[in-house]
């Protein structure tokens, strides 16, 4: 048998010390490390992935220094660990210094994100630490500083942390350009030190080496393949063998309604929520919306007034001193409950979470899982988590949701391609730095997998835009953004320079607004088209505080405290997450299983048979191969229900692709409305959809045109180009504190749109704009596999004489628009106790 390494030995007598021992899967990642080799850790939330590449960078430090890895410093940067939280960074930096504390070396530990202080990046500037914790956003302005490549030379590991959760979206492919760079700039340095020495340095301990580390998703072998495509080479992944024990607990109304409608069901709840923060040290109560978030936190400290100081709120819009505070006191264990969104569901490791309770949706099986992950954060814990019902027809999603998970029915994440504004960006990037000459940088671009298929002329027509503003805006100079000495690309106006590093980034949120009091004092961050919507007077919810709004001065609204007892709660966008095509598939399997379920098995199914027993007597309880279609006449109209349990965005695109065949058969208008389960077109006239011409209108024939005609294409894609002109450097969004106002940014983009459209209109951020609306908003590939399994299926058409526990969500979303709150479950009252006679 081989001796183990130095550096395994001393790793393995540290962890003796604490009467650990490695898992499998870490010892064959500090193999792989060790000979340079390149990944990715599979393994579950709280088992120990950090570890398995963190521990692997300093066995391979301590084999190449064996006798002085305690006192040898200033190695430069050796690790560079890309996270997508700042949260994250705080946490594992933390993890990693009390390791080389303990192991006795000198190495340093650096972060780098927006929250970094100026005094520590001039010390990183004189100094690299050895390892660099960072964001997408941050190393992207290393690349714009002079030299930058100086920082790089001893690089030997990239790290890629949370990789499953970047996937998807364009910050990966800020981190897939990033990798590229890195990897020119090491072979570049490989080269050099070859011709000035006579060591081979390709097979010395020069080589860099990626690792994403990633929690389970669906396309983990092409997870790896985005992220290695650079190295060209194929990879290794490495899967823990470790089985997390998963409870799920659903929170039962007392009386299942039979018929349910959306969001109110959860607050009333709440009383259950008290015997689980009283039973377990602390609990994270995730909701998937800012504003729901509010008014939980609101209505838990008003049922139990003592809770007060010992449960906090937590989410993207709350300052960074309380954010902070908070996770502090979640690391020490003083809070009883955190009420919080998405902003925590990311590897973080608090420790004295014992328990997770997840409210309404989690929309789909990943995003469940890693919330659960967050309890029992340690490999041989049980992760307990309670799904509380915001409508009793979300119990089904219980039995779904505990399906998936024993079949590791897990969601793909699908890489982005072609993303146009990243890479006008990125070459923006590097004009500021050092610059750059295109033919190398070409090369090195089309290694990505997001640019592999970029051709000559994509890429020539980009430099075009970048040097010359492009066929339509060569006439105005702020287009022409970089100058060409010599055949190097580089920015040389310093206005220009400032505009884009104040810019770097692909996350292009709703415009905020910053609160704060009239007295003074800072409360948090709200989206500008929620207080646009607000008068003088009207009383909202931030932070946990009532709060009476004044007026808005220079992108700041002002606000005074309010003890009114009514409030208004924001409204973010986070509101719309669809179901996941993965939960859907279950749920329509389980409401197959619903008529046989047993309490002992699927709990939920069988206190919902009261429900599916009363839809199944009004009309049908469609099974899998199934697709259910209700007409309803009410007073209001014709009601034409449909139920493909395919999530929101598919329904939304569906809802209109179907009002446009039915109206090109007879002169008919449309409203709708959908939820995640189904979709209503509703008109004053009977809709003529029937045995004769079902599986005509479900046709995927000609989809992509009558779905361009059926909504208003241009206009998603006008609001789409907004984000992609401001990525892809077209639109300046201010200096910090004079942010431009939303809607002179989209009349901006309109403007440019417009310009492209009738002057250039092959221009490739016009293509990318239709690309994602397609894509993205509509969901057209899952749409289209929708419309295929509807020809494979049998509709049913039923005639129910009064709405149905399936409709009825649906129907009071589409009454959601015209009624306040208060008068809309007045009139959902009537409508049930009508209902029910």
């Amino acid at each position: 048998m081989k001796e183990p390494s130095p550096g395994v030995v001393v790793i393995n007598n540290w962890l003796g010390t604490r009467n650990i021992s490695p898992f499998p899967f870490q010892a064959d990642a500090w193999r792989a490390i060790s000979q340079s080799s390149s990944g990715l850790v599979n393994a579950p939330t709280g088992s120990g992935k950090t570890y398995a590449v963190f521990l692997g960078a300093l066995i391979q430090f301590i084999n190449e220094y064996p006798k002085e890895f305690t006192v040898k410093k200033n190695n430069g940067l050796r690790l560079l660990w890309i996270t997508p939280l700042r949260a994250l960074a705080k946490d594992i930096g933390r993890a990693m210094e009390e390791v080389i504390l303990e192991l006795g070396m000198q190495w340093q530990v650096g972060m780098r994100n927006g929250d970094t202080a100026p005094n520590e990046r001039a010390r990183q500037k004189r100094q690299m630490p050895e390892i660099l914790i960072i964001t997408p956003e941050s190393l992207h302005l290393l690349l714009a500083q002079k030299n930058y490549a100086d920082n790089f030379k001893k690089l030997r590991i990239i790290a890629v942390d949370e990789w499953h959760e970047l996937l998807g979206s364009k910050r990966a492919v800020q981190v897939e350009l990033a990798i590229t760079r890195l990897i020119g700039i090491k072979n570049k340095f490989i080269s050099q030190e070859s011709e000035v020495s006579s060591v081979n340095l390709q097979t010395s301990n020069f080589n860099l080496s990626v690792w994403g580390i990633s929690a389970t998703i669906g396309n983990l072998e092409e997870a790896k393949e985005v992220l290695l495509a650079p190295l060209k080479e194929e990879g290794i992944i490495i899967r823990a063998d470790i089985y997390k024990k998963i409870s799920i607990h659903p929170v039962m109304p007392d009386e299942i309604e039979k018929f349910p409608w959306a969001g109110h069901l959860g607050i009333k709840l709440a009383d259950k929520v008290l015997p689980i923060l009283e039973n377990n040290q602390t609990t994270l109560i995730f909701i998937n919306t800012r504003g729901m978030s509010e008014r939980w936190y609101q209505q838990l400290l008003l049922i139990e007034p003592e809770l007060s100081g010992a449960i906090a709120l937590h989410h993207g819009s709350i300052e960074q001193e309380l954010r902070i505070w908070v996770e502090e006191a979640l690391h020490t264990g003083t809070l009883t409950a955190v009420v919080c969104t998405s902003s925590l569901d990311l590897g973080v490791d608090f420790r004295p979470v014992e328990t997770v309770i997840q409210v309404g949706s989690p929309k789909g099986v990943a995003r469940f899982l890693q919330r659960a992950g967050r309890s029992g954060h340690r490999p041989d814990a049980e992760s307990i988590i309670y799904f509380l019902p915001t409508h009793s027809l979300e119990l089904i999603e219980v039995a779904a949701l505990r399906e998936a998970i024993e079949e590791s029915f897990i969601e793909s994440r699908q890489p982005q391609v072609m993303c146009y504004d990243v890479l006008l960006q990125y070459l923006s990037t590097l004009a500021v730095g050092d610059g750059f000459y295109p033919e190398a940088i070409y090369e090195e671009v089309k290694t990505s997998f997001c640019y592999s298929s970029l051709t000559k002329e994509e890429w020539n027509q980009l430099l075009q835009f970048l040097t010359q503003g492009g066929v339509a805006l060569k006439q105005y100079d702020d287009y022409k953004k970089i100058d060409i000495i010599d055949g190097l690309y580089k920015i040389t106006s310093r206005r220009m320079a400032m505009r884009h590093r104040l810019h770097i980034g692909t996350i292009v949120s709703s415009p905020m607004l910053k609160v704060k009091f009239i007295s003074g004092g800072y409360v948090g961050v709200i989206e500008e088209y929620f207080i646009s919507r607000l008068n003088p007077g009207d009383v909202f919810t931030l932070a946990g505080r009532n709060l009476e709004f004044v007026g808005i001065k220079d992108m700041t609204a002002l606000v005074k405290k309010s003890n009114a007892s009514k409030s208004i709660v924001p409204s973010w966008d986070g509101g719309r997450m669809p179901l996941s095509a993965n939960l859907g598939f279950m749920l329509r399997k389980k409401l197959s299983d619903a008529g046989n379920a047993t309490a002992k098995k699927d709990p939920e199914l069988h206190a919902l048979k009261p429900l599916f027993q009363l839809q199944e007597k009004l009309s049908h309880l469609p099974k899998e191969n199934e697709l259910l279609i209700e007409h309803i006449e009410t007073k209001d109209g014709f009601h034409l229900f449909v139920y493909p349990f395919e999530g929101r965005l598919v329904h939304e695109a569906m809802a209109a692709l179907l009002a446009y065949r039915i109206s090109k058969l007879i002169p008919i208008s449309f409203s709708f409305a959908m939820n995640d389960y189904g979709f209503e077109l509703l008109s004053d006239q009977p809709i003529p959809l029937d045995d004769s011409n079902a599986y005509e209108l479900f046709s995927e024939e000609n989809l992509y045109e009558e779905i361009n005609k059926a909504v208003n294409s241009s206009e998603m894609a006008r609001r789409k180009f907004r984000d992609i002109a401001v990525i892809g450097g077209l639109i300046f969004q201010g200096m910090p504190g004079e942010k431009i106002k939303a809607r002179h940014l989209q009349s901006s983009a309109s403007l440019l749109f417009n310009v492209f459209a009738e002057y250039e209109p092959g221009n490739l951020l016009l293509r990318q704009a239709y690309n994602e609306v397609m894509d993205q908003q509509m969901d057209e590939p899952r749409l289209r596999h929708m419309l295929q399994r509807i020809q494979q299926s049998k509709i049913m058409i039923e005639f129910p004489k009064q709405l149905t526990p399936f409709c009825f969500p649906i129907k009071v979303d589409s009454m959601r628009e015209t009624l306040s709150s208060e008068k809309l479950e007045d009139r959902i009252l009537k409508m049930q106790q009508q209902l029910k006679k």
